[in-house]
Formats: structure tokens, C-alpha cells, sequence
């Protein structure tokens, strides 16, 4: 790809902008995606879950990120003028590491049903999506899947059905639209045994794909040294272009309490702790914030083969407002997760928790690879 991205996941966009968030560059309110333009990002990554909200019909929360959601904020950044990467994440709720949740309607499924499942979502999701006009770029078949998808049949080790899985979603994209590249997605970034030993298990089962998508959170995945050593060691032994599908670094450690209203024991709190703080490259400083991007930047861009492509700042514009956390209730339920809720995220964006654009967005607007 011969632009290097420079994209934003705005997924939680419609319920933010519902519970109120508004946004000043330089003291001037403006529409989010105008400031995006403005600051010269170009693709806007959307989640998509299968179902998310509880039997009874109560919300997940956390954008609520259903096929009706998903494309009516793909519309949105398409007409806006962007382009889209679509997040197939294969789970009612958040699918990462530590929770791979099969659907509610595929929770007896087993391995033939579940392969034949996520083929047939995937076609008809993305054909709606597409149908809608919704201008997809970039298509991400799961997220995270450092310990595999759709448990306990799709977790690592077993690498033969992680492959049907992942290789039925990636079939089901070049049958809908042959055209559209494909990314495979795994987490910390830092971690090159990680990305060898999931990648060369694989390669050697799965359908080719165009991307290896990497999160980087200094706070939980080492240093950028570590991550720029995995960068240049998978983009040569694997000749695959890179994309950091999530990124994010803090700007301060100021509690946003205030600003959430809720009580102690139904907020979250922080996403990250002042133990973990200590160990990062940057101090979580407004300043400190601006260098780890200009640094992150500079090394994605030089990866090895030029196989550098971009990069998507995870949820920059969750400040927080009352009404949006990443879980509900009934997403804790769904999870069997103790919870509380709240945002978790406010102090990794890119605006202050007033709605403020912060340093860190001129660096990307001036970034050139």
C-alpha cells in the first residue's frame, strides 16, 4: 500500500456524540470528523459485534457496536470522506486476549457449525455494510487473537480450528468483494515469540491474508525497542506489510471522576497503574504523550522492507461523559466479569477531558512517511 495510514477507531462515536461529548481545537467547537480532516487522518476502524445486548434486550454498552450501529457510523465517516477498516470481532461483546466469548446464537455450536457460522456472518454482514454504502478499505477478520477465537474450540493451541475460523471469515470477504484487503490481528506488540509462533502455525493451515495488524500499549507490551524489534524481525520473515491496529499512550494520570458521576463502585477507573507508568519509554504527561508519538511514528515508518502501512489510534475521542463505559450490567453478566463499568479509556485520547485536542494530534497531522 502506498499510503501510510493514518487512521482513528471512533467506534464508541454515535454514543459519545448521544451522551453529550463535544470537541474544541483550540478553543474553537467543531464536528469530530472535521477535526480528523483536519489533522489528516484518512480511515476510521469500526468494531463490529454479532449481537450486543442481553436476551431481555438490554444494551453491552461500549458503543453497542451492532450491524445497525456499525453502519450507520461507517455512513457517516464515508460521507465525511473516509475510508473504513472493518472489525469483525466474532463475539457479542469485547473478544481480546483474555475473553474470546462465542456469540449467544453459536453457544452450542461446534467446530463445523462455528466455521460455517462465521462464514455465513461475515458474508452477509459485509454485504450489508457494503450495501449501504459504507466505503471499506481494509477488512480485519478478528481481533486480538493472540490466544485464538469462538472458545474453547478456537483457543490456542488448538491451531487447526483457529485456522478454519479465521480462514472461513477471510473466504467469506473475497467472496463478497475480492478486492477489499484483509488483516489478521494479534496483540501485544512487543512480544516476537508471540507473533512467531502464532504466525508460523497459521501460515502453514490458513487462507492467505494481505496484513499483520499489531496492539501496542506501552503500559502492557514493552518498550518500543522491543516493539521495533518485532516489526523488522515479522515484516522480513513474513514479507507481509504491518499495520498497528490499536495504539494508544496516556497523557495524564488526573482522575476524570467528576466527569462520569457516578459512585466509587460503579466506575472503572484508570486504564492503566502508576506500577505499570513507571516502566514506559514516556512519562503520561500531555509533552510525554506528544514525543511517544513522534517516536512511535518514526519507527512504524521505518520498518524493515517498507512494510511500515499505518496505524489506528484506539478510541481517541472517548472522553468522558456520563452514559458511556465500556460495560453495562448485562455486558458484565454476559462476560461473567465482576465489572464495575465506567470509561477506562479517558486518559489514552487525544482530547483532554473538556473535548480539547491535544499535542500529540499536530505530530500525526505533520507526520510524513
Amino acid at each position: 500500500m502506498s499510503q501510510f495510514i493514518k487512521g482513528m477507531d471512533l467506534s464508541t462515536l454515535l454514543e459519545v456524540e448521544r451522551c453529550g461529548a463535544k470537541y474544541f481545537d483550540h478553543g474553537q467547537e467543531k464536528d469530530i470528523l472535521q477535526i480528523m480532516k483536519d489533522y489528516d487522518v484518512d480511515t476510521i476502524r469500526l468494531r463490529l459485534w454479532n449481537d450486543p445486548k442481553s436476551e431481555d434486550g438490554q444494551p453491552y454498552g461500549a458503543g453497542n457496536n451492532d450491524l445497525a450501529e456499525t453502519i450507520a457510523i461507517g455512513k457517516k465517516v464515508t460521507e465525511a470522506g473516509f475510508g473504513v477498516l472493518l472489525n469483525f470481532h466474532y463475539s457479542d461483546f469485547w473478544a481480546d486476549p483474555g475473553k474470546q466469548i462465542k456469540p449467544k446464537a453459536w453457544k452450542n455450536f461446534g467446530v463445523e457449525e462455528l466455521e460455517k457460522a462465521v462464514y455465513d456472518f461475515t458474508v452477509d454482514s459485509l454485504t450489508k455494510v457494503l450495501d449501504a454504502g459504507v466505503k471499506v478499505t481494509l477488512i480485519q477478520v478478528g481481533n486480538e487473537l493472540s490466544n485464538g477465537l469462538l472458545w474453547p474450540e478456537g483457543q490456542v493451541p488448538n491451531y487447526d480450528n483457529i485456522a478454519k475460523f479465521v480462514s472461513a471469515g477471510i473466504r467469506a470477504c473475497r467472496k463478497v468483494n475480492p478486492d477489499i484487503p484483509i488483516m489478521i490481528h494479534l496483540d501485544n506488540g512487543g512480544n516476537n515469540e508471540l507473533y512467531r509462533r502464532w504466525f508460523d502455525n497459521y501460515i502453514q493451515r490458513g487462507e492467505d491474508f494481505d496484513y499483520i495488524g499489531l496492539s501496542y500499549y506501552p503500559f502492557w507490551h514493552g518498550s518500543l525497542d522491543a516493539l521495533e524489534y518485532n516489526l523488522n524481525d515479522i515484516a522480513v520473515r513474513y514479507g507481509k506489510d504491518l499495520i498497528i491496529a490499536e495504539v494508544s499512550m496516556g497523557y495524564t494520570m488526573e482522575d476524570y471522576k467528576e466527569y462520569e458521576k457516578l459512585l466509587d463502585e460503579e466506575r472503572k477507573g484508570y486504564a492503566t497503574k502508576p506500577s505499570l507508568v513507571e516502566k514506559i519509554d514516556y512519562p503520561m504527561t500531555v509533552e510525554g504523550q506528544r514525543a511517544f508519538t513522534e517516536d512511535f511514528l518514526n519507527r512504524v515508518a521505518n520498518v524493515a522492507g517498507n512494510h511500515g502501512a499505518g496505524f489506528f489510534w484506539w478510541e481517541p475521542a472517548w472522553i468522558p461523559v456520563p452514559g458511556s463505559g465500556w460495560a453495562t450490567p448485562a455486558s458484565l453478566k454476559y462476560m461473567n466479569d465482576p465489572g464495575p463499568c465506567g470509561n477506562e479509556w479517558a486518559n489514552q485520547a487525544l482530547f483532554d477531558y473538556d473535548g480539547n485536542i491535544l499535542p500529540a494530534f499536530d505530530v500525526i497531522r505533520d507526520f510524513k512517511k
